[in-house]
């Protein structure tokens, strides 16, 4: 029992021992629950929990395992970012919301961070304005002329950059702060330099470009989900022609992917959400360049449901040839009340836009009325609708399809049906336009789009 007892004290002991605090006084959070969180990559996890005193004094401990970005939170969700660098944090203030009340009075990097978050966001007012009034002083005839003003604006704004890039030069090498302010700036400045700086715009897609995705900081930081969306936002907002976008796109793909490759999980995790991303801003092109891309990567594995959304763009990609489609289950279709095709050769019509949805997906609700209400005007031009349901109650699938007048067919197995795996469906509503010996002329992201496609091509005769 001695031995045991020992044991666990030294166990104990070497859990402080690893451990680092955050303490404070929040004179407005008396006996209340605070918490600290962590990030890792796109999710956030509890580091730990305790209830501030009468006076509002808490103390929270984090570990090394921690060390990133980490943030705390009450009552009132507003969470209060902190630098969980190795070092004892101390803080003061009225509560997390008031953060203008807050003030670290102990942790150097988070005295760093604080004073940054305070002073940069003013200079970046100040280059706005600045900006604002140079364009003014350099186009507008009534200011054009007046050298002296322009001249003092001109050095303004070269004293505001220097001052921020001397601030970021004075951190300490090594110091987390020293990595993270920089990409902070980067990851929140896109919008600015979308609208106001678009001569930034290729310095800022090289930064985006050199990030690694696998560093352990950005895992840890809380800008692995922003620096994704804020890379592909500013390509596709940086006023180029669509072509243009997903050649940008494309380098940079390739360019995330040199470090990414090296680390599976890492690979898998950034796919997947980035794969996600494109699919939602219908920049199907890119979306199939990225499957491709990682589907042909053989170093790494990737997850087996990962691999069912890629193949969907190997496998179903414009130009191949769908799998044939045997009609089996339940099958209505007021138009083929007698001699109903058995499969999908053996409808005739000059095109087919198979449909897969179910009466459970909050989208197909909204999609699958529009297919049903510009049916008829299609069918004229020669478009046979076929909807694929993933329904696995009979009643359900016979009360959603009751008014539609095109084809519909369940077999009940939901993901598990045949021809939803023949044609690797990993999502509904998914759609694709198949021409009469099956060849995918389009992969349309709703009933609109194809609406423009026969209005296009088939109304207008505009290939």
């Amino acid at each position: 029992m001695v031995k045991t007892a020992i044991f666990f004290v030294w166990i104990l002991f070497l859990t402080n021992a690893n451990a680092q605090t955050i303490t404070g006084n929040l004179s407005l959070l008396a006996n209340q629950s605070i918490k600290l969180e962590g990030f890792n990559g796109l999710k956030t996890y509890p580091i730990s929990t305790t209830t501030t005193d009468s006076m509002g004094n808490f103390t929270l401990p984090y570990t090394k395992a921690d060390y990133g970005i980490g943030y705390l939170m009450s009552l009132d969700n507003k969470p209060l970012f902190v630098i969980l660098s190795g070092e004892d944090i101390a803080m003061k203030g009225e509560a997390l919301s008031a953060v203008e009340s807050i003030k670290v009075v102990k942790g150097q990097e988070n005295k760093w961070f604080e004073q940054y978050a305070k002073e940069h966001p003013k200079r970046e007012q100040a280059l706005s304005a600045w900006l604002y009034l140079e364009k003014m002083y350099t186009t507008d005839a009534l200011f054009s002329l007046q050298q002296t003003p322009l001249k003092a604006i001109q050095t303004e704004k070269q004293r505001i950059k220097k001052e921020d890039t001397a601030f970021l030069a004075m951190l300490p090498k090594n110091s987390y702060v020293k990595w993270f302010l920089p990409t902070r700036k980067l990851v929140s400045s896109v919008s600015v330099v979308a609208q106001k700086r678009p001569e930034e715009i290729p310095a800022t897609f090289a930064a985006f470009r050199a990030m690694d995705y696998t560093d352990p900081r950005l895992y840890k930081s809380g800008l692995f989900k922003d620096a994704i969306e804020s890379h592909f936002w500013l390509i596709e907002n940086s006023g180029r022609p669509l072509d243009a976008v997903f050649i940008e796109m494309k380098v940079s793909i390739d360019a995330m992917m040199v470090q990414l490759v090296k680390d599976g999980k890492r690979l898998n995790e950034v796919t997947d959400y980035l794969f996600n991303l494109l699919e939602q801003h219908s920049l199907f092109q890119t979306s199939e360049y990225l499957a491709l891309k990682v589907l042909n990567e053989t170093s790494c594995t990737i997850d087996q449901n990962l691999v069912k959304q890629l193949e969907s763009y190997r496998a179903m990609k414009k130009g191949n040839v769908a799998p044939e489609m045997v009609f089996s289950g339940d099958f209505v279709s007021p138009a083929y009340a007698s001699n109903a095709p058995k499969n999908l050769s053996e409808i005739k019509s000059n095109y087919t836009l198979v449909v897969f949805g179910a009466s459970w997906c909050p989208k197909c609700t909204e999609e699958l009325p529009e297919v049903a209400k510009l049916y008829l005007k299609w069918k004229a031009q020669g478009v046979e609708v076929v909807y694929v349901s993933l329904d696995d109650d009979k009643t359900q699938f016979q009360t959603y399809v009751k008014d539609f007048s095109f084809i519909s067919v369940c077999d009940y197995k939901k993901w598990s049906g045949k021809i939803v795996q023949d044609y690797y469906v990993f999502a509904t509503p998914t759609m694709f336009l198949l021409d009469k010996k099956r060849q995918i002329v389009l992969r349309p992201a709703s009933a609109k789009q194809v609406d423009a496609w026969v209005d296009q091509v088939l109304v207008n005769g505009i290939k």
